[in-house]
């Protein structure tokens, strides 16, 4: 308690409530509701003492809130929906359920899975801001997972994020002692889990944990059970038994070959001889207990498969994943857009993201949803399961245009513009050669994979320069620099250099900036709008008047 609901891990259902507490607040809500007289939309708040029965309201809205809609996701339970039916008079009794087409609103939804969120933060992006979590919520979005267990849904929800990681660790804390640990245990801020995780390697005991934190001791043993499948891979290496319980804790077969010291193809030889395969089940409000008429979906490493696949006439649209500075909601309604184009031409749409508050992620979008992971080898698991005649990146923002190149590479047909154009458009070098080839004047720049590269092209360009890596959107990590020596603190603390991803200098130029947008179908080009901005050249178009 203290840390806003927008910036808590949350997990539904509840994990730690024993029944009477649960009955208890589940009764208390309903008191509160016919009390103030509420038809519609509720959202209730408590505080609960762990270690007694006594509970305090933190506080009632009644309006739908980012909860609600994490609630409506991860329940199926649609409950804008429902609560604009009761605004005209309709009762829970006469609304259908729609994602069973047989019952009635007034059934509770019951879940045979476990959900995860996760927020987004904006930190990489404000690396001088105070990173404490409070009562003032500071995620600009957030991540759902679904899996079987808690451990597959917590790790699905951690690679969903999108900030470099693919498992609960953080490279820079691995090296730390154990007493620098025990200090960074106290700080509620966003890495807090990955130091949890970090202090159970180094055999920190889930009580010491608990007494600091004062997480549950039941999520600090699922974190360790993560921990231990870690542990045994470095030990044993694949083994059978070792291997399916990675997977069914949705550990990737990257982060397996990490820890067993092999390659990832020898991780998917192993699985494919053991017959070690994703399947994917429904989100159906009732655990089975009634037909589930909505194509929602997510994956377990279980026994049954629940989904029959589409085939040549469906189509992959990706979505963009969390809400973060520079990749919004624009990006989700493009794939929303997307899927109803597809649907008209008479194609079926298999939307794949994992944002419970957009438009994408609602199960009447498209023909399929997919809730899950936008990663290489969550991706490539439903493409191999569906089979569908292509798939279209370039609604998901940087988010799927960055996994064009994976999954062209395994024989996926990319749809609308071919990898080879879209890599002509994001890598300056090729980019700049056709602005030489088709006369066009722009700003000199050179590209740079070392700190005395950037130092030296940023001489022979003259300062100022404007700094910047390469793939990126929204001008993260981007610069103007007017001296040498914050060119080096620069390169030092925001970028990491790597072959894909080389830092450009460019002149800056004082001046106006225009922006003009255009659409082509490969021959003839329209220019919808033109716009001027109003702030210098260097103020990104998202923060200038235009």
């Amino acid at each position: 308690v203290g840390v806003h609901t927008g910036d808590s891990i949350v997990v539904a259902p509840s994990q730690t409530l024993n029944d009477i507490q649960y009955q208890m607040l589940r009764t208390a809500s309903v008191d509160i509701i016919r009390y103030l007289k509420i038809e519609g939309g509720c959202n209730v708040q408590y505080a609960l003492n762990p270690d007694s029965n006594e509970y305090i309201v933190i506080e009632v809205n009644p309006r739908v809130s980012r909860s609600s809609a994490l609630a409506s996701k991860a329940t199926g339970y649609p409950i804008a929906k429902v609560a604009a039916k009761i605004a005209v008079g309709m009762t829970l009794d006469q609304i259908t359920n729609a994602v069973t087409g047989e019952t009635k609103a007034c059934f509770e939804p019951t879940l045979d899975y476990v959900v995860t969120k996760f927020p987004r933060w904006p930190f990489e992006k404000f690396n001088l801001a105070d990173r404490t979590l409070g009562t003032q919520m500071k995620a600009t979005g957030e991540v759902m997972a679904i899996d079987r267990s808690l451990e597959g849904s917590l790790l699905k929800a951690i690679r969903s994020l999108e900030i470099g990681l693919d498992h609960i660790e953080l490279k820079k804390i691995a090296h730390e002692s154990m007493e620098q640990l025990i200090e960074r245990l106290h700080l509620v801020d966003d890495e807090r889990i990955y130091v949890v995780a970090e202090a159970l390697r180094k055999d920190i005991s889930v009580e010491k944990i608990h007494y600091i934190t004062k997480i549950d001791k039941f999520f600090i043993e699922k974190i360790k059970n993560i921990i231990n499948v870690e542990k045994a891979l470095a030990e044993e290496g694949i083994t059978e038994e070792v291997l399916r319980k990675a997977k069914r804790y949705s550990i990737t077969d990257s982060v397996i070959a990490r820890y067993a010291n092999t390659t990832v193809e020898e991780v998917r030889a192993k699985r494919k001889e053991w017959n070690i395969v994703p399947t994917y089940k429904y989100v159906d409000t009732c655990a089975a207990e009634f037909e589930s008429k909505t194509p929602y979906y997510y994956s377990a490493y279980a026994q049954e498969d629940e989904v029959k696949p589409l085939g040549e006439k469906s189509v992959v649209v990706l979505g963009s994943g969390p809400i973060r500075i520079g990749q919004g909601v624009e990006f989700d309604y493009c794939s929303v857009h997307s899927s109803w184009a597809l649907r008209k031409a008479g194609y079926q749409s298999i939307m794949i993201n994992n944002n419970p508050e957009t438009v994408s992620t609602d199960f009447t979008i498209s023909d399929k949803l997919y809730f899950e992971p936008l990663t290489e080898e969550d991706v490539m698991a439903i493409i191999n399961h569906e089979n569908p005649l292509g798939v279209v990146v370039q609604f998901g923002g940087q988010t799927a245009i960055n996994l064009a190149a994976k999954l062209e590479k395994h024989g996926v047909k990319i749809l609308g513009t071919a990898l080879e154009e879209i890599d002509n458009a994001e890598d300056r070098d090729k980019f700049e050669e056709l602005l030489h080839k088709l006369d066009i004047p722009q700003p000199l720049g050179k590209t740079a994979f070392d700190v005395e590269t950037a130092v030296k092209n940023a001489e022979e360009i003259g300062y100022p320069v404007l700094v910047r890596p390469s793939y990126v959107l929204g001008g993260r990590a981007m610069e103007i620099v007017y001296e040498e020596a914050e060119l080096r603190r620069y390169m030092k603390t925001a970028v990491k250099l790597t072959p894909e991803h080389p830092v450009l200098t460019d002149r800056y130029l004082v001046g106006r900036e225009i922006e003009v947008d255009a659409i082509s179908d490969g021959e003839t080009v329209i220019i919808p709008g033109i716009m001027e901005h109003i702030e210098r050249a260097g103020v990104h178009s998202g923060d200038s008047i235009a």
